[in-house]
C-alpha cells in the first residue's frame, strides 16, 4: 500500500528577527503552552513550538539577526539573503506534510508521477538534509523536500515535506498538549490565492492529497486523530495578488471569548468541538 501523502506535520508562523521570546509569550497569553525549540543548524533561524493533541505543531520562528547584521559580501549574508523565507512578511507563511520513504517508495515521486500523468510539470525536487539543536543539546536531523520554483522564481503555496532521520518524538515531544485555551488540534488551514491561480493550485492539491469530492476543499490526516472530526485544507479567492495562508483554525473543547482573534501577525479561528 502506498504511504499517505496528506498528513499535516506543522504550520509555520514567522515574526521579525530576534522576536521568538516575545512571540512565545504572546501565544502563552492566548492560552497555548509553548515549548522552547532551539536554533537551526544553519544558524539563521530559531524557534519555539506549540504541540497540539492531534500531533500537529505550530513552529513560531524568526531569523536570529536582521539582514543588516551580516557584512556585505560575506557567506553568512548571502545565506541570509537567499533563505527560502527571507522575503516573507511576518505571519502564517508555510506548512509541512510528513514525508515517508523506503528503498522503493518516496512520497515526492508518487506526487510527481501523478502530476506528469495529469499533463503537468513535476511539483517537487530532491530532498535536502536539515536539523536543529534543542536547548537541551539534543541534535535533531531530518530531510525536507520543497516545491520546485515557478517560472517567476516563486515557490507555490503547496506544502513542503519533512521526513525525520532522528525519531519524530524528539522533534515533536508529546508534552504540554493540554492547553489552557482547551485547543485540541487543527480544524482547517485556509489559503487564499488570486483567481487566475485558483484552478492551477487546486489541481496541484489533487496531485498531492488526492482528488476531492468537495470543490476547493481537501481532507487531511494528522498523526493522532480527533474522534469524529477531520482536519481540512480550504482554498478560496483572494482580492489581492498575494498567495497566502489567511487563517488557521483550531478545535477547542470550551467556547472561547471570541471565535476569531488577530495575533500580532496572523489570524486564528476557534471551532468548538
Amino acid at each position: 500500500m502506498a504511504p499517505s501523502t496528506n498528513c499535516l506535520d506543522h504550520i509555520i508562523y514567522l515574526t521579525p528577527p530576534g522576536s521568538v521570546t516575545e512571540t512565545a509569550e504572546e501565544f502563552r497569553q492566548l492560552g497555548f503552552n509553548v515549548l522552547a525549540g532551539g536554533q537551526h543548524e544553519d544558524g539563521l533561524t530559531e524557534n519555539s513550538l506549540v504541540i497540539l493533541g492531534d500531533g500537529v505543531y505550530l513552529e513560531l520562528i524568526s531569523f536570529v539577526k536582521p539582514l543588516e547584521a551580516y557584512p556585505h559580501g560575506s557567506p553568512e549574508r548571502s545565506a541570509r539573503e537567499n533563505h527560502r523565507w527571507a522575503a516573507k512578511a511576518p505571519g502564517w507563511i508555510d506548512y509541512a506534510f510528513l514525508r515517508y520513504s523506503s528503498e522503493t517508495v518516496r512520497i515526492p515521486d508518487i506526487i510527481n508521477d501523478r502530476a506528469v500523468a495529469g499533463g503537468d510539470e513535476v511539483l517537487y525536487g530532491d530532498g535536502t538534509a536539515g536539523g536543529r539543536t534543542r536547548i537541551d543539546g539534543q541534535i535533531l536531523k531530518w530531510i525536507v523536500t520543497f516545491p520546485r520554483l515557478s517560472a517567476e522564481g516563486r515557490r507555490p503555496p503547496i506544502p513542503f515535506f519533512c521526513e525525520d532521520v532522528t525519531p519524530r518524538d524528539l522533534r515533536v515531544p508529546s508534552l504540554d498538549t493540554e492547553h489552557p485555551c482547551s485547543v485540541q488540534g487543527i480544524a482547517f488551514l485556509h489559503l487564499r490565492v488570486p483567481l487566475e491561480k485558483l484552478d492551477e493550485l487546486a489541481r496541484s492539491f489533487d496531485y498531492i492529497i488526492g482528488r476531492s469530492s468537495i470543490h476547493y476543499e481537501w481532507q487531511l490526516s494528522t498523526d493522532k486523530s480527533i474522534a469524529g472530526h477531520s482536519c481540512r485544507l480550504l482554498l478560496s479567492v483572494s482580492d489581492t495578488k498575494v498567495l497566502e495562508i489567511s487563517e488557521v483554525a483550531f478545535y477547542v473543547k470550551d467556547k472561547p471569548p471570541a471565535d476569531t482573534i488577530q495575533t500580532t501577525y496572523g489570524k486564528i479561528r476557534f471551532v468548538v468541538l
